[in-house]
């Protein structure tokens, strides 16, 4: 579990402020599961999702995303894993191949993945609720923003300690 729980350059925990935000959403809370909603909840709800607010900004890292309140699915991720960590829950990265909305070509999402010892391994998409769009935490029933269906889409079954390095490299770019 320890690389789970790892400060890294883009899942920046150690930062003053993402660390000093993570301990305020667990507003000295103690329960696992407790903790890991309110991350969520958080990250989903008041991180804007870049692509529904046109941002002018793509972020990346943890800290970016807290600072400019933005980011992509991906980048939401990155935050939704650093305050996890930050609360000393263990907590990964996760994709999902999903078809475009015009069904043409794929695209990649991210999600993530929370260690909560009752449940195990719990998936969450943070991306940010909209019409059509319903996630929610309710372990351990998973309420992702979209669930694959058409063919060719899938569930990648990995849990990243880290983003891939292909995303990075996108966003940064």
């Amino acid at each position: 579990m320890k690389q789970y729980l790892t400060s890294t350059e883009i899942i920046d925990w150690k930062t003053s402020a993402v660390f000093g935000h993570a301990k305020e959403i667990a507003a000295g809370n103690t329960d696992v599961v407790s903790i890991s909603q309110a991350c969520y909840e958080w990250v989903r709800d008041h991180i804007s999702h870049s692509g529904d607010c046109k941002a002018a900004v793509t972020t990346c890292s943890a800290s970016e995303v807290l600072q400019e309140r933005t980011g992509w699915c991906f980048a939401k991720s990155h935050l939704l894993a650093a305050l996890l960590r930050a609360n000393e829950i263990p907590a990964g990265i996760c994709y999902q191949r999903l078809r475009l909305d015009d069904g043409s070509r794929f695209t990649l999402h991210g999600i993530n993945a929370v260690y909560l010892p009752e449940y195990d391994w719990y998936r969450i998409d943070a991306r940010g609720n909209k019409t059509g769009v319903n996630a929610q935490f309710c372990p351990p029933e998973e309420k992702l923003a979209w669930v694959p269906q058409a063919k060719g889409e899938v569930d990648l079954p990995e849990i990243w300690p880290d983003p891939l390095p292909v995303v990075v490299q996108c966003l940064k770019n």
